[in-house]
């Protein structure tokens, strides 16, 4: 019921933001029709930071009460996540090109993000190669790593001198609210968008997850008994 409630919810939102962003939001008027990609890369953004603080949460939690249906979480987290840095590294440089005239330059957001995609990376391969309790303490270190470098990738512009304009919404804005109303209200309706699509892919993953929990015990089982 609350999966099938998510992906109706999910589809209303997706229908209602791609009319925002291409019928009802105005153009920019320096970077033009290319700005509209902001809409989706913010939201992706968000999401992909989101997510490695899910892994790291759950994965901690996991080696606390060593319950499974928390490496469960951790483990799905991680592999939607690498799917979203993987956009946030593409949308991020198709952005580039028309706005700053390169694919990709080593600037301080750019770099911390694609530190981030390594650790997603470095956690999978860690879970892939390592079995049991040790090799999810392994991993658990790493998404540690990850949940640290979230907050450094949204205060990279503040710390350091970057390309990407500075921060504009939110309690740590360094000046006030420059967007356009129609554009903050678009970027909301993708933020919330892109989180509830992120909810249901980590209800369907997780699902699939806990079955191939028990599908390895059996596995297991049955490799013990014979």
């Amino acid at each position: 019921m609350i999966r099938n409630g998510l992906f109706v919810l999910s589809c209303v939102s997706t229908l209602l933001l791609i009319y925002l962003i291409f019928m009802w939001v105005p153009t920019e008027r320096t970077l033009g029709i290319s700005q509209r990609i902001f809409y989706v890369h913010v939201p992706i953004g968000w999401v992909g930071m989101v997510s490695i603080v899910v892994v790291g949460v759950a994965s901690v939690v996991h080696l606390i009460t060593r319950n499974n249906f928390w490496d469960a979480i951790a483990y799905s987290a991680a592999e939607l996540g690498i799917i979203f840095a993987t956009l946030i590294l593409l949308t991020g440089a198709i952005w580039a090109k028309p706005a700053w005239g390169v694919w990709w330059t080593w600037d301080p957001k750019l770099t911390t993000t694609l530190i981030l995609w390594f650790i997603y990376v470095g956690y999978l391969m860690v879970r892939s190669f390592s079995q049991g309790t040790r090799g999810r303490m392994y991993a658990s270190a790493v998404a540690l790593l990850g949940a640290i470098d979230a907050p450094i990738i949204y205060l990279a512009s503040v710390w350091w001198r970057s390309a990407h304009p500075p921060l504009n919404i939110g309690p740590l804005a360094e000046q006030e609210m420059s967007l356009d109303s129609k554009m903050l209200i678009t970027l909301f309706v993708a933020i919330i968008t892109f989180t509830i699509f992120y909810v249901y892919l980590m209800v369907e993953r997780f699902s699939f997850r806990r079955v191939e929990d028990k599908l390895d015990e059996v596995h297991q089982y049955v490799s013990i008994n014979l």
